[in-house]
């Protein structure tokens, strides 16, 4: 059986059986995700926001994600390589921009905000 994983803020979805990663599911979908260690959950990198609704989709977190999380799971955080679909619900992910991204983005609403 295959559900739904809706990927944010792109909202490109693709459909993934039981057992598939969220990294998995976001490189079929075409969405990046930032990874360094091709999903061994070494480097961090590839921290998602899971919607608090559809965390019945995902299976339970193991015991590496856990100590690697350091309490962000409470705030809705996995990471994309060790969250594997369940199968049973669909699934809504939330990518955070990339850091280079996101202060290059800042620097340019300062710069138009002193150009007013």
């Amino acid at each position: 059986m295959s559900v739904e994983i809706k990927f944010m803020p792109d909202g490109k979805s693709t459909p993934a059986r039981a057992g598939t990663t969220l990294l998995e599911a976001a490189r079929r979908a075409k969405v990046h995700i930032r990874t360094r260690c091709s999903g061994k959950a070494a480097c961090l990198m590839c921290k998602v926001c899971i919607d608090p609704d559809a965390q019945t989709g995902l299976q339970p977190m193991n015991a590496n994600e856990r100590n690697k999380l350091g309490g962000l799971q409470e705030q809705g955080y996995r990471l994309a390589c060790q969250a594997k679909a369940n199968g049973q619900a669909p699934v809504i992910v939330t990518v955070p921009e990339d850091p280079l991204k996101s202060a290059v983005r800042k620097l340019l609403d300062q710069q138009q905000e002193e150009d007013w």
